[in-house]
């Protein structure tokens, strides 16, 4: 059968397209997704959970990938550092069915620097409706705030908070932050607030959930593949008409007018690389024919490098049973550094961090370098085999901005940390990192589960053990007091802690006719070739100080009005 459209990935930005382009009847559209699907009834209870620590950790969920956070030396390639997982969703909805599911727009000045980086169309003002459309606010109303959108937002409010999350807000405020009541009103750089969330009745909407209910799936020309892996993009020259692909492991050909890639900012350039559309000289080498030479494809990768402050929650202060929800409130503050923009710092209050037992008994001070100057990551071919996952080089920190700023915050945080309300919810403070045996026993699994149960029961006796567990088994190589009185030790810990908080973008961005580097118009159609167009994150000219799930809603939507418009 012939469609009109195949979207090439149904997550956040598949999810929508799939919505908008179907709702127009004489459209055929085909939308294909690698992992399983999650119709009405049938969505695994970790997704609708509003906690979304056991989905994000669940493996059924994910991609089996590993990529390079630190910086990869290119004199000295040999010497590469770690690879780590990086947690890439594979269910339909995308990174929205196991994120945190914050919806967080960023700052004005993100979409202002999109458009100054020649995204025309694309400043505050254009975007703003898309934003809107979005979603159906469930608190507020007023010019910030859409009523009708397929996703309901809403707020928890301080009532509602527990212990912990309450010791947080009381020490943002002493340490001079106002409290605004919505983030996504008129911005304000630095300010505390309650985190706007994707979440009605205390469980989870993903894209899939609000974009492909019932009454869209019931729609004649709207056809859903789930467990269907694309393998190859066809191609008649230089026009994109179809895909080749494993349906639940039975290869098939699908043909259409335009395909789309919403794959994300992984897989969106690398199956653009395997069809010969990149830098020419990388593809050559690799025995790829070269049909449009873009050297943009798989370049300037981006993520938020982060790293957390840590302590263990005294039991009266732990999540309170009101709300599933562990991370209820945010802030945004100014670096002053350099370049940045006001309220490129983004810090979060963590209640509980990870699914099980133990993770129950940990709280969080994490921080994010929200304006990353670091772009240097690229996403590259292994093999032109699509069964071999690409490599994925964030080079985290590559700016040394990025690095002051993480050092500069880490001692804020441990301020923070140490005042008086945090004090009498929480004890043993010490630096996180997500080390390889944090990451297993973060596995969703029985036998973690028996670990972290026993691990638990210890962790709340004489605090002497306590410590002593901590230090044996959770802090690796550096002290809390330590970090606070060394600049090179606290220099050597973020340059191995710091990871990015699976916010991958910009590696297909788009940009102005003149700009080498550019690999889309100002409509996601690729340069060079007719019939294919990138419609998610990997569009994105800079990663916007926000969480990326509603950009990347925002991009569908108002990329699938041109479509239609057109």
């Amino acid at each position: 059968m012939e469609y009109d459209y195949i979207i090439v990935g149904g997550g956040s930005a598949g999810s929508v397209l799939a919505n908008r382009l179907s709702a127009k009847r004489g459209n055929n559209v085909l939308l294909c997704e690698a992992g399983q699907d999650t119709p009405d009834g049938n969505v695994p209870p970790e997704i609708l959970d509003s906690y979304p620590g056991t989905a994000y950790f669940d493996p059924r969920f994910h991609w089996h990938l590993k990529v390079h956070t630190e910086i990869v030396s290119h004199n000295r390639p040999e010497e590469r550092p770690p690879l780590r997982k990086y947690e890439q969703a594979r269910v339909l909805g995308g990174g929205s069915s196991i994120n945190g599911q914050l919806a967080n727009r960023g700052a004005p000045t993100d979409y202002d620097e999109w458009e100054a980086k020649g995204a025309k169309g694309w400043g505050w003002r254009e975007v703003l409706p898309y934003f809107k459309k979005v979603e159906r606010d469930m608190d507020f109303d007023g010019p910030f705030h859409g009523k009708e959108g397929r996703i309901p937002v809403r707020r928890i409010f301080p009532q509602m908070w527990n212990g912990h999350a309450q010791a947080v807000a009381k020490a943002f405020e002493q340490a001079g932050f106002p409290y605004v009541e919505d983030q996504n009103g008129e911005f304000v750089a630095d300010s505390y607030f309650p985190i706007t969330i994707s979440n009605l009745y205390d469980r989870r909407v993903s894209a899939a959930i609000g974009y492909l209910d019932n009454g869209t799936r019931m729609r004649q020309n709207l056809t859903i593949s789930a467990e269907t892996q694309v393998a190859k993009l066809l191609f008649d020259g230089t026009r994109c008409v179809g895909i080749k692909a494993l349906v639940k492991g039975r290869e098939q050909e699908f043909r259409a007018n335009e395909v789309i890639c919403s794959s994300g900012a992984i897989h969106s350039p690398a199956h653009l690389l395997r069809a010969g559309i990149g830098p020419a000289g990388t593809l050559k080498d690799l025995g790829i024919e070269v049909r449009a030479n873009l050297p943009g494809v798989g370049q300037r990768l981006m993520d938020h490098p982060s790293i957390s402050v840590s302590s263990f929650i005294k039991p009266d202060a732990r999540l309170n049973g009101i709300t599933r929800r562990h991370i209820l409130l945010a802030l945004r503050y100014s670096s002053n550094i350099g370049g940045a923009p006001p309220g490129d710092m983004f810090a979060v209050g963590v209640s509980k961090s990870a699914w099980h037992a133990v993770g129950e008994q940990i709280g969080s001070l994490l921080l994010a370098v929200y304006k990353t100057f670091s772009e240097t990551g690229q996403v590259k071919l292994q093999s032109p085999d699509w069964r071999i996952e690409p490599m994925v080089e964030f080079n985290l920190l590559s700016d040394r901005r990025d690095l002051e700023r993480l050092m500069d915050g880490f001692r804020r945080l441990a301020a923070i940390q140490m005042s008086a309300a945090m004090q009498a919810v929480t004890s043993n403070p010490f630096p996180a990192s997500y080390t390889e045996r944090v990451r297993r026993i973060g596995v969703v699994n029985d036998r973690n589960r028996r670990i972290t149960g026993i691990v638990a029961k210890l962790l709340d006796g004489p605090s002497w053990l306590r410590q002593w567990m901590i230090d044996k088994f959770i802090v690796e190589g550096f002290t809390f007091d330590q970090l606070m009185h060394d600049d090179e030790a606290l220099e050597s810990f973020i340059r191995g802690a710091a990871i990015g908080v699976w916010h991958a973008t910009c590696t297909c961005r788009m940009g102005a006719d003149d700009d080498p580097m550019a690999v889309t118009d100002n409509q996601g159609r690729v340069r060079g070739v007719a019939g294919l167009r990138v419609v998610d994150a990997s569009l994105f000219p800079a990663v916007p100080c926000a969480n990326t799930n509603f950009p990347t809603l925002m991009t569908a939507e108002k990329i699938s009005a041109a479509i239609l418009a057109a």
